[in-house]
């Protein structure tokens, strides 16, 4: 087993120069401390066995040279070299450089490429692509978690298997497309053989075929000349009754024309009526908006006067409390002024009565002449010795009087000032009543007004929705109409197919779940130009009317009879035989099937489309439909865009006009849907001007919400008016009278105390005077007797005091009494201002209210008149409408005579129509049966004419009665038939029964004779050489079969060797890794601590060479040889080697554990 010897690196990433690492041993390990450099040994030997850049730790090629990762390379190349030691001791060197951005790498010290330096290392078991050398960090882990198809992924990479892919690929390739010719060619072969046999079949058929047609061209002649026969019979019998109910109808019909006229007399003069009715009805309106108009002005009017009243009612209120209040203030004026008067009468008395006092009472003391000189002397004395004090003492006495008189002003200006507080304070009451009976007011008009106004939205909302959805309906109306007139058919439907509508709904009415409508109104085709194709193939079956049941059916059928309706036919989806569909007609291009290009919103309608359609096919042209219908290896039936028909019986149904008028029914189906959508608009209309007409409620409910608005308004003016300007001045005065009572409170508080503080001063003053008095005077008191010389005085001086006194109390009175009086005076000025303004508010209110009340009258009268004038529009409108409603039930009347004589007319014209029909179907059938003569050639003898008279035109059931067809039935009438040949038998028969008996017995032969030849098919006259052709073209198919599934074969050998190739190494190289795996786990699980280095170190003495970077000492320690990295620095850092070989240390443990296990076996 080869090992690696050694490993040269220069400048690669930390290794600086040129470096020897090794000799490695068996079991090597590379110890050093962090960031030495050990990684890098990993990836130089990564670099050298071929791994990619990007596993190597770096992003470009560059920075794998020492230095480069600081921007400083020592080199511009680096270089890493194996020596490899084969078992038989050949060395191989493996050397790969970096030069200029790319790498070179070297075989034995020559150039090679990339894949041969690979080559060479997988001889030695190192495959590049998987890494099977280099064990990573945690790559074990990564190969553990992997998923089973990435794990097989990697197996594959291991065992190079994953090389065989391509040429797996290929092989399967190219297996598969030989398998597919293989299958082609047995299919072609197949189809051939199908070919082959249905020739033979052709073969056979047509000699069948011809020995048939002579059986069928007698029984064809036979049945022409029975149909004719008693085709010409119901001719005859025909034309006789039609002559007979034609009569009838000429009478019938002038007894309609007078009843016409009366009607349209009648209708004439309910139409004046009518037009009456309406002018009258347009006038009333206008008379209501008018006084719908009115009625809301007259209530404004009402209300604007009830509230100017109320103004005026409260005017006057505050006017007589205004009078009251003056009248009393008058009174107290001639009071004060009575008083003024007493008081006058009073002074002048006293003053009178002095004078006489003073006349008539003597003196009781008499003074001497020297004694009143000396009392004067000595009061002289005394005034000069006490003149300061005196003074003073007048002048705080005249003080004292002001003060006192200052106080009692005061006095009664505290007491008019209460007086006025406890006005303004009953006043403030009646005003905050006066608003809390305003704001309930308000609240309540608030409410009225929200709940009106929230009725007003509603009906606004309302209004405005139904002119929105009117000007909708009108707009979806007018293109309505635009497509009606577009439309260009007559909107009114014809009494036939209206009894035929009204039967329809009878029975939808009668059977609602059960009776879904006609097959024309329950599906339509998916685009126009379908339609002409679709109306062709649904034929008689697209007026049939679809049931849910067979019983359902006979219940309508035996309705239509009791009613003498109309025969209708049925669809019951119970009772139809339905064929499945033959899904691979959708696969042939060029056409659709029919049932494709129909289509319903009625799930349970698809059985009826299925049924009426079968397998029908549509296309484009008719030449694809002739292609489709007779060239394929079967007959199919199809029909053309332009309504061509080919069934597989060889028949050519052709398109005609009245093919062309029967598919404008899915047109007249939309034109109806847009009819019902105009009723259901014009009705809608109807109901949204009724909705309309609550524009007068709204009308008026704006009129409430505007008068209301109006009281609120005022009732809001005045609110604030009283809240912000009177109330606010009562507030103020309230304010200003409490300030101005507090002020003469402490004015008449500072008053007091100055008067008693400036009494007691007086008083000091008078002791003091006193006692210069009674010092001075002490003598001539004694002289006169007297104890002081103020008992003196007192007794002469006091009654002169007295009198100053009481002069004084009378002067004061006077004043208060005129100060009083002038407050009173002021105040009543005042009042009679307050009055005179509230007489001019009341005066110009009286005015205000005539005004309105004029208006309200001009307003109450309009409305009045107008009232009256509505009532004779009404009055006129109920005459008017009698009268409308007597002509229109005579008109109903007369209409019911019309109608009757009507339904006799149209019961005599059914008879016509009837007849007619009868007619024209028997000739149609005639000219149809001669028609069919002429075209199948059928050889009837003639006794007169020429079959070549027949025009070839098909004459549909429904075709015009022009002038060219009255000239070929006129044509056919001279056309006598032979009829000698035709049984006695069958031309004896009378009854009807027996004629459709016989017919439908000779159709029966005929039509089983055909259904042989539709069986056995047209003959092919070519069937000889299409059978010889196709016996060539089977040879072809078969000797291609052959060759295709031999190369199938081949191609499968070929495929299953490279399969086992791939298998075999896969397997090889799985089973193999099973088994070690198997074995490692069963070693590695022996109970020895040191059980992984111990394996390693038994495994790498013959198995393989383990090189492990790790710190552990439990590896490192049973290592051949350890390789320490130790780092240096400069510039930068880089590492250098040390190279230690243990195996001359012997390994006692593992000498020691080996023993043990000797021993234990």
């Amino acid at each position: 087993m080869g090992h690696l010897e050694l490993l040269f690196v220069e400048n690669f990433k930390s290794w600086r120069g040129r470096q020897v690492i090794g000799p490695f041993r068996r079991f090597t390990c590379i110890i050093g401390p962090n960031g030495s450099g050990k990684s890098n040994v990993m990836d130089a030997l990564s670099f050298v066995m071929g791994e990619k850049i990007a596993n190597l730790r770096v992003k470009n090629i560059q920075e794998l040279i020492h230095g480069a990762h600081i921007g400083k390379p020592v080199s511009s190349s680096a270089t890493v070299k194996m020596v490899y030691v084969e078992e038989s001791g050949e060395e191989k060197t493996f050397a790969r450089t970096i030069r200029g951005g790319c790498s070179e790498y070297y075989f034995d010290d020559s150039p090679v490429s990339r894949s041969a330096y690979i080559t060479e290392l997988e001889k030695i078991g190192i495959i590049v692509k998987a890494r099977n050398c280099l064990v990573f960090q945690g790559t074990v882990e990564s190969i553990s978690v992997k998923k089973p198809k990435e794990r097989t992924q990697f197996f594959e990479e291991i065992s190079t298997s994953r090389a065989l892919i391509g040429e797996y690929e290929e092989k399967k390739r190219k297996l598969q497309k030989a398998e597919e010719d293989a299958q082609f060619n047995f299919n072609k072969k197949k189809n051939v053989a199908v070919e082959r046999k249905h020739a033979k079949l052709e073969k056979e058929e047509a000699e069948r075929y011809q020995s048939l047609l002579e059986e069928l061209k007698i029984n064809k002649i036979q049945l022409q000349l029975f149909q004719l026969y008693h085709n010409e019979k119901k001719i005859s019998f025909l034309n006789s009754e039609l002559e007979r109910v034609n009569k009838d109808l000429s009478v019938t019909k002038e007894s309609l024309s007078r009843h016409e006229n009366i009607v349209k007399a009648k209708k004439k003069e309910h139409g004046m009526l009518s037009r009456q009715l309406q002018q009258t009805e347009k006038e009333l309106k206008s008379l209501e908006a008018l006084l719908n108009q009115k009625k809301p002005q007259y209530i404004k009017a009402k209300e604007n006067t009830s509230h100017h009243l109320k103004k005026l009612d409260a005017a006057k209120k505050s006017i007589k409390d205004s009078e009251k209040q003056r009248s009393k203030q008058e009174d107290d004026i001639k009071a004060l002024e009575t008083e003024l008067v007493d008081l006058d009468g009073a002074w002048r008395s006293f003053e009178k009565q002095i004078e006489e006092e003073i006349l008539h009472k003597g003196r009781d003391i008499e003074l001497e002449a020297s004694q009143l000189d000396q009392y004067k002397e000595l009061k002289e004395q005394v005034r000069k010795k006490v003149g300061i004090m005196t003074q003073q003492l007048k002048k705080l006495q005249w003080e004292q009087k002001a003060d006192e008189d200052r106080l009692a002003f005061e006095k009664r200006r505290h007491g008019e000032a209460q007086e006025n507080l406890k006005h303004i304070k009953e006043q403030i009451e009646d005003h905050k009543k006066r608003i809390e009976k305003l704001e309930e007011y308000i609240k309540t008009c608030m409410n009225c007004l929200k709940e009106k106004k929230q009725q007003e939205e509603t009906l606004v909302d309302e209004i405005e929705k139904t002119k929105s959805r009117m000007s909708e309906v009108n707009e979806e109306l007018n293109l309505i109409r635009s497509e009606l007139q577009n439309a260009g058919i007559d909107t009114h439907e014809g009494k036939r197919q209206q009894k035929r509508a009204e039967v329809l709904e009878h029975l939808k009415r009668l059977y609602p779940d059960s009776v879904f409508g006609r097959l024309l109104d329950l599906c339509h085709p998916i685009h126009k130009k379908y339609q002409l194709a679709v109306t062709k193939l649904f034929g008689r079956y697209l007026v049939a009317i679809v049931v849910a049941s067979e019983k359902v059916a006979k219940d309508c059928i035996r309705f239509l009879k009791e009613e003498r309706a109309e025969p209708e036919t049925f669809l019951a989806l119970d009772y139809l035989d339905i064929k499945p569909i033959n899904e691979r007609l959708r696969e042939i291009k060029g056409c659709k099937m029919v049932i494709d290009v129909i289509k319903t919103q009625f799930p349970q309608l698809k059985k009826v489309i299925q049924f009426v359609c079968g397998n029908g096919l549509v296309c484009e042209t008719v030449e694809e439909a002739r292609h489709i219908a007779f060239n394929g290896p079967e007959r199919r039936k199809t029909v053309a865009l332009d309504g061509t028909l080919f069934l597989k019986s060889g028949v050519i149904s052709g398109g005609s006009s009245d093919l062309k008028y029967k598919a404008r029914c899915w047109d007249e189906k939309e034109i109806k849907n847009l009819r019902d959508r105009r009723t259901q608009l014009i009705q809608e209309l109807k109901d949204l001007m009724k909705r309309l007409r609550k524009e007068t409620d709204l009308k008026q409910l704006q009129t409430l919400v505007q008068g209301t608005h109006t009281r609120l308004k005022y009732s809001q003016s005045e609110l604030e008016m009283i809240k912000k300007k009177h109330l606010a001045a009562f507030y103020q005065e309230q304010s200003r009278l409490q300030s101005e009572l507090l002020n003469i409170e402490s004015q008449c508080t500072m008053l007091s105390e100055g008067i008693k503080e400036r009494q007691q001063r007086i008083e000091e003053f008078q002791g003091k005077i006193h006692k210069v008095e009674d010092d001075i005077f002490q003598h001539f008191c004694e002289e006169i007797g007297v104890e002081n010389i103020r008992e003196f005085e007192n007794k002469h001086v006091k009654q002169q005091q007295e009198i100053d006194q009481k002069r004084l109390e009378f002067e004061k009175q006077k004043t208060r009494l005129n100060a009083q009086l002038e407050y009173s005076r002021n105040h009543l000025k005042k009042k009679l201002n307050k009055i005179n303004t509230l007489k001019e508010t009341i005066q110009k209110g009286r005015e205000d209210i005539d005004n309105l009340k004029k208006a309200e009258e001009n307003c109450l009268k309009v409305v009045d008149e107008l009232m009256e004038k509505r009532q004779q529009l009404k009055d006129i409108f109920v005459t008017q409408n009698t009268n409308t409603e007597k002509v229109q039930a005579q008109i109903e009347e007369e209409r019911k005579k019309f109608l009757a004589v009507d339904r006799e007319v149209g019961k005599r014209q059914k008879e016509v129509v009837m007849l007619q029909t009868s007619l024209e179907q028997k000739r149609l059938e005639k000219h149809n049966m001669l028609l069919d003569c002429k075209v199948q050639d059928i050889e009837i003898i003639l006794l007169s004419g020429s079959l070549d008279d027949i025009i070839e035109v098909e004459l549909g059931p429904e075709a015009e009665s022009t002038q060219a067809t009255m000239d070929i039935y006129e044509k056919e009438e001279a056309i006598e038939v032979d009829y000698s040949s035709l049984r006695e038998d069958l031309k004896a028969l009378q009854l009807d029964k027996e004629v459709e008996a016989h017919l439908r017995l000779l159709r029966q032969q005929v039509a089983s004779q055909e259904d042989v030849l539709l069986r056995t098919a047209a003959p092919n006259l070519r069937a000889p050489e299409n059978l010889k052709t196709v016996r060539d073209k089977f040879q072809e198919s078969t000797d291609a079969f052959e060759a295709s599934r031999k190369e199938a074969r081949i191609r499968r050998q070929e495929f299953e060797q490279v399969k086992k190739r791939r298998y075999d190494i896969f397997s090889q190289c799985f089973e193999h890794i099973s088994v070690a795996i198997d074995q490692i786990y069963k070693k590695l699980c022996r109970n020895d601590s040191a059980q992984v280095s111990s394996y390693i170190k038994e495994q790498t003495q013959e198995q393989f060479q383990m090189i492990i970077i790790s710190l552990k000492e439990e590896l490192y320690s049973k290592a051949d040889a350890l390789i320490g990295i130790y780092p240096e620095h400069d510039d930068c850092m880089f590492s250098r080697v040390l190279t230690l070989d243990l195996s001359q240390y012997p390994d006692t443990e593992d000498r020691e554990s080996s023993r043990r296990q000797q021993e234990a076996r």
